[in-house]
């Protein structure tokens, strides 16, 4: 394989493995703010807040995944204009 067909491998591998990490950690922040739905008052405050900041980290994590992403394919495109 031509070094060019690796790196376009390595990338699709990549991109495929943060694409599912991001999924994860997405639904993960949709269970934490459903659970709170459901629980509604009889949730005590300071469940609460632990169950905000679990969905804050899941959606901080979802959203890191996403720019590894992005940074890859920007890097790629600015070595396909060199």
């Amino acid at each position: 394989m031509t070094n060019k067909s690796n790196d376009t491998l390595n990338t699709l591998k990549h991109d495929a493995q943060d694409t599912a990490d991001e999924v994860k950690q997405r639904a993960a922040a949709a269970a934490e703010h459903v659970k709170r739905n459901v629980e509604g008052d009889s949730m005590p405050l300071g469940e609460k807040i632990a169950s905000n900041v679990k969905e804050a980290l899941h959606k901080t994590q979802a959203d890191i995944d996403a720019a590894k992403r992005d940074v890859r394919h920007d890097s790629a495109a600015a070595d396909d204009k060199v």
